[in-house]
């Protein structure tokens, strides 16, 4: 398992659109993902989850990533933090 924390600095935070890129790009991964947010947990895979965090700009997540691609799906999720989630 491996556990990164990241923060959010896309404008909304983790409004409908970059959580839908967020779980799209993480449904492609086989491990598992928590994000834990404020005391909350939520399946990294599951848009209603994310959405239910209520993450905003500025606000630090973290995630633990448990599997057979976890270091592939950590640097996809750094990368995607790193950009603001733009192509």
């Amino acid at each position: 398992m491996i556990r990164i924390n990241v923060e959010v600095t896309v404008s909304g935070g983790l409004h409908a659109r970059p959580a839908s890129v967020l779980v799209h790009m993480l449904n492609q991964h086989q491990s598992s993902v928590k994000m834990i947010y404020n005391g909350k947990e939520a399946n990294g895979k599951s848009i209603l989850s994310v959405m239910a965090l209520g993450v905003k700009a500025g606000d630090e997540l973290s995630f633990e990533v448990d599997g057979p691609d976890e270091q592939e799906a950590i640097a996809h999720i750094e990368n995607l933090f790193e950009r603001d989630f733009s192509a």
